[in-house]
C-alpha cells in the first residue's frame, strides 16, 4: 500500500516541488481567511494577549535569583532574565537581562528559538544553554558564563554541540554527561541518543568514553550527576519504549547497577529516598499509588516502603513535586485539583495536610520548587491557581511553615458576564461515563457555535485552565467552549490511559462521539454548529472523526497532526511512539490502525466536514508530511480541506507570538465563519 501512494513526494520536507507546493496552498489558504473582516481584529486581540505585559512571569529560583524567559512586543524571540524575590513580590520588578536572544539572532542571522539552560551546580556561573533553529526539537549547545553575559569560546575550551536532539547535564565544572549525534551507531531508530558519554572539557567528544547505552530499537537513553551533599550520585534511564524505562545507578568503574523497579513504574531518587509511582500494581500496592523507599536500603534488596498516595474511582494523582525536606502532591478528584504537603516523620511515616484553597473545577499545579538549595529556600513552593473563567494565581509557600503567600495575580482579559463553567457526564459506547467541561453561556437559546477540544492520549490530563485568547475570539462573541477528558488521557490513572492503549484505541475516538452527540442531545450545540480542534495526538483524534463521524460536526481543525498511521514509525520522532499506537510492521497490529488510519479512510462518496490543517516545516517531532500528504489527497478526492504551513515554529506551530497569533487568527476565522453561518466559508 505505501508503493502505491501517489503522495510520498510530499514527504521531502524540503524538496523543491513540496515546498512549491506548500507554497501554493499557504497562499489560497492566506488569501481566502485574511479577507474576512474580522481577521485582522482576531489577530490583534491575538497578539495583545500573547504579548501582554501584565501575564505573569513564572519563574524558577537558581541561588539568590530567580530566573524567567520572557517574550513581548519589543522581544519576539525573547529574554533570558533574572531578579530577586523581594523585587518579584512588587508590581514592576527590576530585570536583570542574562541573555537576550532577539540581539542574538540579529547578529548571527539565525532564526534561533530559547530551548532552554542547564546551569551547573553548586556555582551557577555556567550554562549550557539550547538553542533552536525556528523551533525544532533539535538544538545546538554553547556553554554561557551566566555573570559575564557571553558565551566561553571554543578557544577558551567552551562546552560546544552542533545541532541534534542533544541530552546533556553537567557532572562538575569541567565534565559532562552528553548523549547525541556523533556518527554511526550513537542515536536510535527514533533520532534520539543511544549512547551517553563522559565528556572532559578541553578533548574531543568522539574520544570520550561511552559511559552508558541503550539499544538502537529503544527511543533514548540520559544521564545525570546529582551534586546533592551527602548525596552524590551518578544515575542513568534507558527507555526502552514510550512506558518501559530502566534505571541505574552509574559507578566510577563497574558496571551500572539496575534499580530493580517495574518496567512501567517512573522512578526517582531525591536525597535520602527512591519514590516510585506505579502505572501497574507491585508489591500488593495499586496501580496508581506512589511509594517511597529508603534508597540505600532498596539497592540491598528491602523492600520496605512507605505509601504516599493511593488512588480510589475518582481520584488520582496527577503527579508530584519536592523540597529538601517535603513532598507536594498534586491530585486530581473528577479532574478538579487538590495540593497535598506531606512531610516525613522523625518516628516513621508521613503527615499530610493541604496546601493552599483551590476552587472547585479548577487547576492547581507546582510551577517550581528548588530542592537544590543549601538555605531556607530549598523548601519554597510556587504554585498556580487557574480556572477556565479564572485567572491564573501565583502563590508562594514555604513547606515548614504555616500561610500562603500571593506573589502575583494575572488580569481578568475578557469578560465573564453571563458565562459559567458545568461540568457534565457523557455516555461512551461501553457505558463508561466520560467526563467533560462546558464554558458558555449560563442562558442560551438554541444551540450556539461551539469549539470542541480532545486529545487523548499518552496519559496526559486535560484540566481547567484560563485561556485570554479563548476567551476573547471566541466566548466573547457567544460562542461555548468544551473540553473532553476522553480515555487514553490520565484523567483517572494509569487505567484510563490504558483503556485506549493499541488495539484499544477505538474507545477514545468512541468517547469524544459520545461527547458530540451528548453536546447536542443537552442543546448545548447541533453538528451543523459543533466544531472540533486538537493538535499533534490530538490531531490524530481530529482525522478520526473526520472520516469516521462525519455528520457530528460542522468544522474541523487538525494541528501539527499524525494521519498516516501505516507510516508513522517511518518518520522522524514516529517510532518512540509504537508503544502508544502499535506496529505497522506486525500484521494483526497494520490491520488495527488501518481500521481507522484518517490519511486511509477518506470516503469521497460520503464526504467530511470542512477541514483547516496547520503544520510546521520545521517540526523535527511530527513530519509535516501527514498533513500534506492529507490535505493532497482531500483535494484530489474533492474534499473540503484549507492547508496552512508555518516555515518555523517546530512541533508548537509557531516560533514567536507574531507568528502564533497569525495562526490563531486563522483558525478562529475558519471556524467561526464556518459554524455561525457569518461569511460561511463555502464546502
Amino acid at each position: 500500500m505505501e508503493d502505491d501512494d501517489p503522495y510520498l513526494w510530499l514527504e521531502e520536507i524540503e524538496g523543491e516541488a513540496a515546498l512549491a507546493w506548500v507554497e501554493e496552498r499557504n497562499a489560497e489558504t492566506v488569501a481566502e481567511l485574511t479577507a474576512d473582516p474580522g481577521f485582522e481584529a482576531l489577530r490583534k486581540e491575538a497578539r495583545e494577549v500573547l504579548s501582554d505585559p501584565a501575564r505573569i512571569p513564572y519563574v524558577v529560583r537558581r541561588g539568590p535569583h530567580l530566573y524567567n524567559f520572557w517574550r513581548d512586543a519589543a522581544h519576539l524571540r525573547g529574554v533570558w532574565r533574572r531578579t530577586t524575590l523581594a523585587e518579584y513580590r512588587g508590581p514592576d520588578p527590576r530585570w536583570e537581562t542574562v541573555l537576550d536572544v532577539d540581539a542574538l539572532a540579529a547578529a548571527e542571522d539565525v532564526p534561533w528559538v530559547w530551548s532552554g539552560a542547564v546551569v551547573q551546580r553548586p556555582g551557577r556561573k555556567r550554562a549550557l544553554v539550547k538553542l533552536s533553529r525556528d523551533g525544532a526539537d533539535a538544538t545546538v549547545v554553547r556553554e554561557y558564563d551566566v555573570e559575564g553575559r557571553r558565551f566561553v569560546t571554543q578557544a577558551e575550551g567552551g562546552f560546544r554541540l552542533p545541532e541534534a536532539k542533544t541530552s546533556v547535564t553537567w557532572i562538575d565544572q569541567d565534565h559532562l554527561f552528553v548523549g547525541t549525534d556523533t556518527g554511526p551507531g550513537s542515536l536510535t531508530r527514533s533520532g534520539y541518543p543511544r549512547t551517553v558519554r563522559r565528556w572532559r572539557r578541553g578533548t574531543p567528544l568522539a574520544e570520550s568514553p561511552v559511559v552508558f547505552e541503550g539499544r538502537v530499537e529503544d527511543v533514548s537513553v540520559h544521564a545525570w550527576h546529582d551534586p546533592t551533599p551527602g548525596f552524590e550520585r551518578d544515575l542513568a534511564v534507558r527507555h526502552r519504549d514510550f512506558w518501559s524505562s530502566e534505571y541505574f545507578l552509574l559507578g566510577p568503574d563497574a558496571a551500572p547497577v539496575r534499580i530493580e523497579v517495574p518496567d512501567d513504574a517512573l522512578a526517582r531518587v531525591h536525597r535520602e529516598w527512591l519514590l516510585v509511582r506505579l502505572r501497574s500494581p507491585w508489591l500488593e500496592r495499586p496501580a496508581g499509588a506512589l511509594l517511597a523507599f529508603p534508597f540505600d536500603a532498596f539497592l540491598r534488596g528491602e523492600r520496605a516502603h512507605d505509601v504516599l498516595f493511593t488512588p480510589d474511582e475518582r481520584t488520582v494523582l496527577d503527579g508530584y513535586a519536592t523540597t529538601r525536606g517535603h513532598l507536594v502532591l498534586e491530585t486530581l478528584t473528577d479532574v478538579s485539583s487538590r495540593l497535598q504537603l506531606l512531610t516525613p516523620n522523625t518516628g516513621g511515616g508521613w503527615s499530610r495536610r493541604p496546601l493552599g484553597e483551590v476552587p472547585p473545577l479548577s487547576t492547581a499545579a507546582v510551577t517550581a520548587t528548588a530542592p537544590d538549595e543549601e538555605d531556607e529556600n530549598a523548601e519554597e513552593i510556587l504554585f498556580d491557581v487557574s480556572g477556565y473563567l479564572q485567572p491564573a494565581t501565583l502563590c508562594r509557600a514555604m513547606a515548614g511553615a504555616s500561610g500562603v503567600e500571593t506573589l502575583k495575580q494575572a488580569p481578568a482579559r475578557f469578560a465573564t458576564e453571563g458565562l459559567c463553567v458545568r461540568q457534565h457526564f457523557a455516555i461512551s459506547a461501553d457505558g463508561t461515563r466520560v467526563p467533560y467541561f462546558v464554558v458558555g453561556p449560563e442562558r442560551q437559546e438554541g444551540p450556539v457555535p461551539t469549539l470542541l477540544y480532545g486529545y487523548g492520549g499518552f496519559e496526559v490530563s486535560l484540566t481547567p485552565s484560563y485561556s485570554a485568547v479563548t476567551g476573547r475570539t471566541w466566548l466573547r462573541r457567544g460562542g461555548a467552549y468544551v473540553v473532553a477528558n476522553i480515555r487514553g488521557g490520565g484523567e483517572y490513572g494509569p487505567a484510563w490511559h490504558r483503556a485506549a492503549l493499541g488495539a484499544a484505541r477505538d474507545r477514545a475516538f468512541e468517547d469524544f462521539a459520545a461527547v458530540a452527540r451528548d453536546l447536542a442531545a443537552r442543546g448545548v450545540t447541533a453538528p451543523e454548529r459543533l466544531g472540533i480542534s486538537g493538535g499533534s495526538n490530538g490531531g490524530l483524534l481530529m482525522g478520526v472523526m473526520l472520516t469516521r463521524h462525519p455528520e457530528l460536526f460542522g468544522a474541523v481543525v487538525a494541528e501539527v497532526p499524525l494521519l498516516d498511521m501505516l507510516r508513522f514509525h517511518r518518520l522522524l520522532a514516529g517510532s518512540s511512539w509504537i508503544a502508544e499506537y502499535g506496529d505497522p510492521d506486525t500484521p494483526d497490529e497494520r490491520a488495527q490502525l488501518l481500521r481507522w488510519s484518517p490519511y486511509h479512510n477518506l470516503d469521497a462518496d460520503r464526504g467530511c466536514p470542512p477541514l483547516l490543517l496547520t503544520t510546521s516545516t520545521r517540526d523535527d517531532r511530527v513530519h509535516p508530511g501527514h498533513a500534506r500528504k492529507m490535505a493532497a489527497r482531500m483535494r484530489d478526492r474533492g474534499l473540503p480541506v484549507r492547508y496552512f504551513e508555518n516555515t518555523g515554529g517546530g512541533h508548537a506551530g509557531a516560533a514567536d507570538h507574531e507568528q502564533a497569533a497569525f495562526v490563531e487568527a486563522l483558525t478562529h476565522t475558519f471556524l467561526w465563519r464556518t459554524l455561525s453561518g457569518e461569511g460561511r466559508v463555502p464546502d
